[in-house]
């Protein structure tokens, strides 16, 4: 039973014993956090420069956003759990609940969107706190959402789903785009410079 819900691996010894067995390549992991590194950072960027003059687009650019932030986030948790996981350690008690439910709520915006429900009942352009009022899209707040309906879905997908609903009602309903963005973007950053570099990867394979 995998601690995140996009690990592959119960525990540090499954995961090694699977490596000794499939000998991944070094050099494509690296790659794909690259890949997936650089876009977060342009998508965060386009965002943090725009205004909220076209909804729709508005909407465009966050769903993109979340996307490439939970794509980040993902690709270090399989790639790299162990550098993931001390980044966290490093953090106080207060620090890492809130970094992990930050990113289990994007994980729940990003697969409910992706499905049943519409971005827009997520976020709205009232907010208090950082970067409100001032026409910019990450001074956009997420709004609270009801509890959604994990009837038809098998008991460990109701605990996840469930477990992503409370995360996104705890640390994004009624706070900024921006802060959420920021806080999220900040770690996973912090992460990826303390994992093997592309050259690091590919002189290992060697």
């Amino acid at each position: 039973m995998p601690r995140r819900e996009h690990a592959r691996f119960c525990s540090v010894a499954c995961r090694v014993a699977w490596n000794l067995e499939t000998h991944g390549d070094p050099a494509a992991e690296a790659s794909a956090l690259h890949w997936s590194i650089t876009a977060m950072s342009n998508a965060i960027e386009r965002l943090r420069r725009a205004r909220a003059g076209d909804s729709m687009q508005a909407l465009t650019m966050i769903g993109e956003t979340v996307w490439l932030v939970t794509i980040v986030d993902a690709t270090l948790v399989r790639y790299h759990p162990d550098v993931y996981d001390g980044v966290l350690a490093a953090q106080t008690g207060a620090e890492r609940e809130l970094i992990e439910g930050t990113l289990a709520g994007l994980r729940f915006v990003r697969n409910r969107t992706g499905g049943e429900a519409d971005l827009a009942e997520f976020v709205g352009s009232i907010a208090s706190g950082p970067g409100a009022g001032t026409g910019r899209i990450t001074g956009w707040a997420w709004r609270s959402v009801p509890e959604p309906a994990v009837a038809s879905q098998p008991p460990r997908g109701q605990q996840w789903e469930l477990a992503r609903y409370r995360a996104y009602q705890e640390q994004l309903a009624g706070h900024t785009l921006g802060d959420t963005f920021g806080r999220a973007v900040a770690f996973l950053r912090q992460t990826a410079a303390e994992a093997p570099s592309i050259t690091d990867s590919a002189n290992a394979a060697r």
